[in-house]
């Protein structure tokens, strides 16, 4: 019996905080054929709101520092008024979204980060079955698209803030089980680059044995490494591929031709 497709897509803060470029995007998203999940993370409004509220961001290397305080923002902002906003554009394009959190229907537990140098707060790491697979599908064979902000919780009653990234592959591994699962991250470039200065240079495939010799030959380099290391890593546990690329291409998700597609 054939296996449905399933598309995981997430989309970052570079896509949530351009309202035309948004647009664009949901005008694909709601036109992917196939079973599809969005994950979206929260972009600048979360800390733009916070400093009216004299809440001020902390990051330590990139990574948002999530105290009480912060989390009550982060969770109305990416649970609230980001994903109903996501919801509420995708419902005008005929798209049946339903917004959830992780701890909607239990869909996603996470476990509070562990302190060591940093203490992050209330920022929650997924372990292996966090992801209640039957829910989500149960949701989608009645005719529902999840859309997922970036909160999961603890089964305790604490919401968590949860790297989107980090979601989106977790779904991705526990959904492969079903469907054909294909993990795609919508960034700014148009994929993986050959050449950092040369738009145009998109490695249109990379396979797993093709990574270290990329990596050695700094082909591959900075914030591209670990990126790939987790593609990688949710191909091995099961994801048919994972695509990396413009929010602009992803029409071209059906003809194999959506910026870099990595594979086993």
């Amino acid at each position: 019996m054939a296996i449905d497709k399933l598309w995981i897509i997430k989309i970052g803060g570079n896509i949530i905080d351009h309202p035309e470029g948004l647009s664009r995007f949901l005008d694909r998203f709601a036109s992917l054929r196939g079973r599809k999940v969005l994950v979206h993370g929260g972009g600048k409004i979360a800390t733009r709101i916070a400093a009216d509220l004299g809440i001020e961001a902390t990051l330590v290397a990139g990574r948002r520092i999530t105290d009480e305080s912060m989390l009550r923002v982060v969770t109305m902002v990416y649970a609230g008024l980001t994903n109903k906003q996501v919801v509420a554009a995708l419902q005008a394009r005929k798209c049946n979204a339903l917004g959830l959190s992780g701890a909607d229907g239990n869909t996603i537990k996470a476990v509070k980060r562990p302190v060591h140098e940093i203490d992050y707060g209330f920022v929650g790491d997924i372990l292996p079955a966090s992801v209640d697979d039957d829910a989500i599908a149960s949701l989608m064979e009645s005719g529902f698209v999840p859309v997922f902000s970036a909160i999961t919780h603890d089964g305790q009653g604490q919401l968590l803030n949860t790297n989107a990234d980090t979601i989106a592959s977790a779904l991705a591994v526990a959904l492969s089980s079903r469907y054909n699962t294909s993990l795609v991250y919508c960034f700014e470039k148009a994929g993986v680059l050959r050449d950092v200065n040369d738009a145009a240079s998109v490695i249109p495939e990379i396979r797993a044995a093709e990574f270290e010799e990329l990596t050695t030959s700094g082909v591959v380099a900075d914030g591209m490494v670990p990126k790939l290391h987790n593609a990688f890593d949710a191909i091995a546990k099961g994801v048919h591929e994972v695509c990396i690329g413009h929010a602009d291409d992803l029409h071209l998700l059906h003809e194999q031709q959506f910026g870099t597609r990595m594979v086993k």
